[in-house]
């Protein structure tokens, strides 16, 4: 592709990365392989949002200025770092995406098997520990996560999504979002059911052959358990979320079903205080923790409430 139309891609890009809310202000960068072998990105403090042509600027692979305006982001060791451990390689996407982001400030690993199209695709998101932005220490922080994986998540600090061009570095941010979204939401639902380990590799073994990704996680294709690590092979949230995985329960109690009448408010009231009474022990329930016992007076009012509506004719007579 010519440098021009790499040129309004980058752009383009760029503009989608602040649309669809993987980066804000004067956050982030992008960057591509010349036809030269030298490097286009976008050069320091400039808006994605609002980036032109007059933004973009050359360097070789050393960093070395060689032709635009400006100086050339901040980020650029760890581009450059990219490009020196991935040779399949032709763009790289470094975003902010709030989720994801908001997953390391929390403690959360997203290197977990959950969403089929993911894992045959992208694998697992790993997580880089944390290093000052802009430095030679995140720059070689990050390389041997670079050999193995398309997405990676930097600790308090964003993403790198790699990919054989800009497009493809970009699908995999915003997969990388997705996938947070939707772990996220499962989450505040009470909980996330991972993969079967056996499925977890077969869909990556799968996806490696089909699709390819980085050279030392395609040679692993046919090894026991893919190139995924062991929270995919060794599952503890799989089909009934632990609370040490990555799906606790959220404890949440959206409506109860009962097997006797309720009390009248009467009988509850008359029965003393709650915490001189014994609890009763709740119906057991396959695959899922026992609900603490509700108290008698909060299941008379719910009865109360009931009657009450049903003596007036249902909701909105």
């Amino acid at each position: 592709m010519h440098e021009r139309q790499l040129r309004e891609q980058m752009i383009r890009f760029a503009h989608l990365c602040y649309e669809r809310r993987l980066l804000v202000a004067m956050d982030g960068n992008l960057s591509c392989l010349l036809p030269s072998g030298d490097v286009l990105c976008t050069k320091a403090g400039c808006h994605k949002g609002f980036l032109t042509e007059d933004d973009l600027l050359v360097v070789d692979r050393s960093g070395r200025k060689l032709r635009g305006n400006g100086q050339p982001t901040s980020e650029l060791l760890m581009h450059l770092a990219c490009y020196d451990e991935r040779p399949d390689i032709g763009a790289v996407v470094h975003a902010h995406p709030p989720i994801s982001v908001a997953f390391t400030i929390a403690n959360v690993s997203m290197a977990r098997c959950v969403l089929p199209e993911v894992v045959l695709t992208l694998g697992v998101v790993p997580t880089v520990d944390y290093a000052t932005t802009g430095t030679q220490t995140l720059a070689d922080r990050i390389r041997p996560f670079v050999r193995q994986h398309d997405a990676i998540l930097m600790d308090r600090h964003g993403a790198v999504c790699l990919g054989k061009d800009l497009l493809t570095a970009f699908c995999n941010l915003e997969t990388m979002e997705h996938t947070a979204l939707i772990t996220k939401t499962a989450r505040d639902l009470g909980g996330v059911k991972e993969l079967p380990p056996a499925e977890a590799v077969k869909l990556r073994a799968l996806g490696l052959k089909r699709y390819g990704g980085p050279p030392d996680a395609v040679a692993r294709a046919d090894a026991p358990t893919a190139d995924l690590p062991s929270a995919c092979t060794g599952c503890s949230g799989c089909a009934n979320p632990d609370p040490s995985g990555v799906g606790p329960s959220a404890n949440l109690r959206m409506a109860r079903v009962v097997t006797q009448a309720l009390h009248s408010l009467q009988d509850a009231v008359a029965a003393g205080p709650i915490a001189s009474r014994p609890a009763a022990a709740p119906p057991a329930r396959s695959g899922a923790a026992a609900l603490p016992p509700a108290s008698a007076i909060e299941d008379a009012l719910v009865d109360e409430v009931l009657r009450a509506i049903s003596a007036q004719g249902g909701p909105g007579h």
